[in-house]
């Protein structure tokens, strides 16, 4: 099984790849790759020993073949059906984003009490009550979803993901959720990320004072 890390890395190896790719570039060197991605390059090549072998040396990686390997081993030679449940105003800011599908992700659905209301804010993905949530992650064998909801009903909210067949949720609400040791959450919670941001802005200013010459 490869290390939860290094799918993380994959990720990130796969995006920076893109970019490359942009710029009509066939091979990269496994230190540009690296350093563009913001690892050491015998990281880079640890984690490229689940892919195979890649690259030649003197030459670097195929661009394509290496792009190739990795989603086939994240499973995103197509576009991976997701739910979003919660569409208020993060939810909504959520749906609007276009940088789903060039990460090999497509929102197909959005569920939320009040349906009408959200469909008010000229959402283009189709958005449904939440009651026919289980129905429809059924019927379109959806394995990941996007957890928006308040705090209050998270939990709640998670449980009947999981009832539903959700494999991966990334949540956005702020509590630690209780899932089976067979289903991934991954928790974004803005405010203690912002949290620490002001700490170490707060600690920098800090050590600037105290490093300041006196006369």
């Amino acid at each position: 099984m490869i290390p939860g890390k290094t799918i993380y890395r994959l990720s990130i190896y796969n995006r920076c790849l893109r970019r490359v790719e942009e710029n009509q570039l066939t091979t990269i060197s496994s230190s540009a790759l690296a350093k563009a991605a913001g690892v050491n390059p015998s990281q880079l090549r640890r984690d490229f020993t689940y892919l195979g072998q890649f690259g030649t040396r003197g030459l670097g990686y195929p661009v394509q073949e290496l792009m190739d390997a990795i989603r086939d081993v994240l499973g995103r030679e197509n576009l991976q059906p997701v739910i979003l449940v919660g569409a208020g105003n993060l939810g909504s800011a959520l749906l609007r984003y276009q940088g789903f599908q060039k990460e090999g992700f497509e929102v197909v659905a959005a569920f939320d009490a009040v349906p009408d209301a959200v469909m008010q804010r000229e959402i283009s993905v189709p958005v449904y009550d939440v009651d026919t949530m289980p129905k429809f992650i059924a019927e379109n064998d959806v394995k990941l979803a996007i957890l928006s909801v308040p705090v209050e009903h998270a939990q709640e909210v998670a449980n009947e993901l999981v009832d539903a067949g959700v494999q991966g949720i990334l949540s956005f609400s702020p509590t630690v959720l209780q899932v089976p040791e067979t289903v991934t959450v991954n928790s974004v919670d803005l405010a203690l990320e912002l949290e620490q941001v002001s700490f170490f802005v707060k600690n920098e200013k800090i050590s600037e004072v105290e490093i300041e010459p006196t006369s």
